[in-house]
C-alpha cells in the first residue's frame, strides 16, 4: 500500500516559521524522526520512507500553498496512489492553537489551499488533518496573522503538538482514518 503524505506551506525562508507553514514543519518532524530526507522533485520537495510495510511519499509542494494542488495531483498520479491514501496536513484558523482535527473529507473554509487541491482532484473527499492556529487577530488583518509567526506562549507547547500530529499521520496510515479519528480527534 502507498500513501501519500501533504504539508503544505509555502517556499522561501521568510515563510519558514510562519503559522500558514505548519503542514511544513509537521512533515519535516516526521521525515525527522525517521531519517527520511527530501530530494527536489519536480512541483516540490519529495521523501519516500517505509512504515511496517507501507509505503510513504512525503510532499512539501513548491508551488506555493494557492496552487497545491497542481503538486498533489502529479504525484498522486505518478505514484498510482489512491485518493483515500492521501493525507493534507494544513493550517486552521477556526480551531484554537495546538488544536488537531482529522477528517476524511469537507469543505476548504476558506483555504486556498485546500481549494486549489479540491480543484485539481475533482472532489473533496480526501483526509486532511488540521492544526489549530488561533484567530486572534483584529478585522482585516487575517492575512498578517497566518503569515505572521507563532507566539512565545505557543512555542512552549509547539513540540508536543508536532508530535502529536505525528502521531496521528502514523494511526492514519497503519490503522486508517476511522480508528484514528476516534482515538484522537477528542485529545
Amino acid at each position: 500500500m502507498k500513501y501519500l503524505i501533504v504539508g503544505l506551506g509555502n517556499i522561501g525562508d521568510e515563510y519558514q516559521e510562519t503559522r500558514h507553514n505548519i503542514g511544513f514543519r509537521i512533515l519535516d518532524a516526521f521525515a525527522k524522526a525517521s531519517n527520511c530526507i527530501f530530494e527536489d522533485r519536480r512541483y516540490g520537495f519529495v521523501g519516500r520512507m517505509s512504515l511496517r510495510g507501507r509505503q510513504l511519499v512525503l510532499l512539501k509542494p513548491s508551488t506555493f500553498m494557492n496552487l497545491s494542488g497542481l503538486a498533489v495531483h502529479y504525484w498522486m498520479q505518478k505514484e498510482n496512489i489512491p485518493v483515500e491514501n492521501i493525507l493534507i496536513l494544513v493550517d486552521d484558523l477556526s480551531l484554537s492553537f495546538g488544536m488537531l482535527r482529522l477528517k476524511p473529507k469537507g469543505s476548504d473554509a476558506g483555504h486556498n489551499g485546500l481549494k486549489n487541491i479540491a480543484e485539481n482532484l475533482g472532489t473533496q473527499n480526501y483526509a486532511r488533518l488540521r492544526f489549530g492556529i488561533g484567530n486572534d487577530f483584529p478585522r482585516g488583518r487575517q492575512i498578517d496573522y497566518v503569515l505572521g509567526h507563532f507566539t512565545e506562549d505557543n512555542s512552549k507547547t509547539m513540540d508536543a503538538r508536532i508530535e502529536k500530529a505525528c502521531e496521528i499521520i502514523r494511526s492514519f496510515v497503519l490503522a486508517g482514518i476511522n480508528i484514528t479519528m476516534n482515538q484522537f480527534n477528542n485529545q
